[in-house]
């Protein structure tokens, strides 16, 4: 009972994003700009698919849900840094550090999936062209986005249950500006083995699998483009993919390095951390659309025509 009461009133404070107060407000615009320009750019992208028609496609319907994920998952981290930023307050609940700590687990997670299935589509697109349609039709990528959904809420939750266990001591400084795993392991006074245990495990496998799916489709995709006769053809076929690589490139390359490389408690490693955590939680989120839109012509055809329209009917 005494550990219930404890909890139901406890506090964490965020590190946050800098100790020097004169760059709060430079700080605080820069993360404004940034999370407005994601929400904004992959709501266009949105918007974008579900108007044209030339865009229901397969490719188009996962590129959709990994921008809603990515919508949701900086929503998860940045608001409440923009207020603690802005009130000088860093506290989160207990509560609200677990409830945040759950959404970005699985909106994360959501994201290494979906790129996961994007590379088995562009597999199929691309070795299984006359079968395309048949193999991916709507039932199925419906299907595949709810296996996505299913399984990182299953490991967010798993996550969030295990730490429900732990206690933690007075010195309650989380070294980062969002609630995650390992700055939350690091300040509980209880035993954490278990924890780090399905950290490494769990959340290796959930990062690890996505990653080996996807580097084992491109180098089938890349094996069928390089038998194609026509350079035309071949050109085509790297530049749909080329987008989609630089995206895995940034994301897995961020989230490698924050949670399966190990880093001391100093106070460079707690500044290399968190430029990391920025890298993927606010940097790939707001590049995603600007990758996508630049790097394909459809996209880019279809935002240009839903702008004009928006123009033209404000003009009348």
């Amino acid at each position: 009972m005494a550990r219930g009461n404890q909890t139901s009133t406890f506090e964490f404070l965020l590190w946050g994003l800098s100790e020097q107060p004169q760059q709060q407000h430079i700080l605080f615009l820069l993360f404004l700009c940034m999370y407005l320009v994601t929400v904004a750019g992959n709501l266009l992208i949105v918007l974008a698919i579900i108007i044209d028609v030339r865009l229901h496609s397969p490719m188009y319907f996962f590129l959709a849900s990994l921008s809603c994920a990515d919508i949701l998952f900086t929503s998860t981290t940045v608001p409440k840094a923009l207020v603690n930023i802005h009130t000088q307050r860093r506290t989160i609940s207990y509560a609200g550090c677990l409830a945040q700590l759950y959404f970005f687990l699985t909106f994360g997670d959501m994201d290494s999936f979906l790129l996961a299935t994007m590379a088995y589509d562009r597999f199929v697109a691309i070795c299984h062209p006359l079968h395309y349609k048949m193999i991916m039709n709507f039932r199925r990528c419906s299907f595949l986005v709810a296996v996505c959904w299913t399984l990182t809420n299953l490991i967010a939750m798993i996550h969030t249950f295990l730490l429900l266990r732990l206690s933690f001591c007075s010195e309650n400084v989380i070294s980062d500006f969002f609630c995650d795993l390992g700055p939350l392991m690091k300040i509980a006074c209880s035993e954490t083995r278990i924890n780090e245990l399905v950290v490494l495990y769990l959340g290796g496998t959930a990062i690890l699998i996505p990653l080996l799916l996807i580097l084992v489709s491109y180098i089938r995709i890349m094996s069928a483009i390089l038998r194609v006769p026509s350079a035309q053809g071949r050109r085509k076929a790297f530049s749909t993919c080329g987008s989609h690589l630089a995206v895995v490139a940034l994301f897995f390359g961020t989230v490698i390095k924050a949670y399966l490389c190990p880093s001391s408690s100093s106070s460079n490693s707690v500044v290399e951390d968190t430029a990391a955590a920025v890298m993927y939680t606010v940097v790939t989120p707001l590049l995603n659309p600007f990758i996508y839109s630049l790097r394909n012509k459809d996209m880019k055809g279809a935002l240009v025509r839903i702008l004009r329209g928006k123009v033209f009917s404000w003009g009348q």
